[in-house]
């Protein structure tokens, strides 16, 4: 009986001809949002419009900080819970200890040392993680995984990829440079998604090992979009004295990114 329900609980939205096609089209989405995110500082420096410390780019930010927050909490980390609790997996250690929340946890801790460590060099932090969530996307098999996961790399990508072309754009580097720079950001999650595709077709799906890789890079993924989420993108805007000085930017920021995370959330309903 217990295969049987083993089996049962495996096939629950796994789709492989599914997450594959999801995998390419989040290749494309991401790739393209990236380039978009760390093109526009780079064009700001000499086009006024395209400045990113306005309101309405401040607005954006928060609703895309409140989709990556429900993407961490009501999404990743519930599938990671699932997959290290399945009962194909041995009672011992898996059920003795919450390991997807102790994971996230750590995940989110160590991507704050990266980011203290590698102050000085933002693309060291930003291409740690991106590779880790993009990895976390390609070995998924589960569409319901994939689909929220499209969406929040997608805003994630492109905020990222303003704050590493702001720097870019005040360091002043040459302009061979600042393109190797803008195209090596770009690649690392799309690179993380195919080669999490190509370590994916080594074990199978439906196997206990798929449980706990999968279970253990979607807890990694919770924690480090969660930290993104409260720190680099809601602290960074939110405690800031344009933010603070400003009540209609408040406001309008507020109700973003609560719309942001009930949207992304009440997508949960469906997946």
């Amino acid at each position: 009986m217990s295969n049987t329900t083993c089996k049962l609980s495996d096939s629950m939205c796994r789709d492989d001809t599914a997450a594959l096609t999801l995998k390419l089209v989040a290749i494309g989405s991401i790739l393209v949002a990236g380039a978009t995110g760390i093109t526009i500082p780079l064009l700001g420096r000499r086009k006024s419009f395209l400045a990113t410390d306005g309101n309405l780019f401040i607005a954006a930010k928060a609703f895309a900080a409140g989709v990556i927050l429900a993407t961490g909490f009501v999404h990743m980390l519930p599938d990671a819970g699932q997959n290290l609790t399945n009962s194909c997996l041995p009672t011992h250690p898996w059920s003795d200890f919450p390991f997807s929340g102790f994971i996230a946890m750590m995940a989110a801790l160590v991507t704050l040392l990266v980011d203290f460590v590698g102050t000085q060099v933002l693309e060291l932090g930003i291409v740690s993680h991106s590779v880790l969530i993009g990895l976390s996307l390609g070995v998924s098999h589960s569409p319901c995984t994939i689909k929220p996961l499209v969406a929040a790399l997608s805003f994630h990508q492109f905020f990222e990829g303003f704050a590493l072309g702001g720097c870019i754009a005040q360091a002043q580097f040459k302009d061979k440079s600042t393109i190797i720079m803008a195209c090596f950001f770009a690649l690392t999650t799309p690179a993380g998604i195919a080669a999490g595709i190509g370590l994916a077709s080594f074990y199978n799906p439906a196997s206990p090992r798929a449980l706990i890789v999968e279970g253990i890079l979607d807890s990694i993924s919770a924690g480090i979009l969660v930290y993104m989420s409260l720190v680099d993108l809601i602290a960074a805007d939110f405690m800031s004295k344009k933010m603070r000085s400003n009540t209609r930017l408040q406001v309008v920021s507020y109700v973003a990114l609560f719309m942001g995370a009930a949207l992304m959330s009440s997508l949960a309903v469906w997946s």
